[in-house]
């Protein structure tokens, strides 16, 4: 079964994240065809980014890079939940993505932000930066108003439409997900890293 983490990419005090982590989390845990966990940045308490090798080496020295790798690891799809500063994604997703290679290529990417733009320039970062990393990112995002999806811009109020678009994001997600996961396996069975 394919495995699929749901990270809330913000640790701010009063994060709207958390509670779109739990709506999506919510819809997908009646699916029979994958398992879904919430990863939460805020349990795993990376520092700014502190390993001296890069992490293509995979070489980690640190106990909580290796706590983080071996959670991403772990996953074969993710649903990246992402608030929007300032045109991008928070610094603190960056810094946790920043962390790890191997652990998250040829995998699958979905996401859901949230901004008073929907967050929509928040994913346009992060599809560049899961290009390098290898994941292959779906087309069908959620994008969340402040103004409109949220009542006083911090209550999750979302619109009727969005419950049938995270079914078709996941839809997408673990086509994807399930694909990548066939490649990884017969790669490894040949004994190929697949990155090369």
């Amino acid at each position: 079964m394919i495995k699929v983490g749901i990270i809330i990419g913000s640790t701010r005090p009063g994060r709207n994240g958390e509670a779109v982590a739990r709506w999506v989390h919510d819809l997908a845990a009646g699916r029979d065809d994958a398992s879904f966990e919430i990863v939460d940045l805020k349990d795993f308490h990376l520092p700014h980014l502190d390993e001296a090798l890069p992490p293509a080496m995979g070489h980690y020295a640190n106990a909580h890079t290796r706590a983080w790798a071996d959670k991403i690891a772990s996953f074969d799809a993710y649903v990246f939940v992402t608030p929007e500063y300032n045109h991008s994604t928070s610094g603190v997703l960056k810094n946790a993505i920043d962390f790890l290679y191997a652990e998250w290529n040829n995998k699958a990417a979905a996401f859901v932000s949230y901004g008073s733009a929907g967050g929509v320039r928040a994913v346009e970062h992060l599809r560049l930066i899961m290009g390098e990393l290898h994941v292959a990112d779906v087309r069908t995002q959620i994008a969340l108003s402040l103004a409109t999806d949220f009542e006083n811009f911090h209550v999750l109020t979302p619109a009727a439409h969005h419950a049938d678009a995270v079914t078709a994001m996941l839809d997408e997600l673990l086509a994807w997900g399930g694909a990548l996961k066939t490649l990884r396996d017969t790669w490894q069975a040949k004994g190929m890293s697949g990155t090369a």
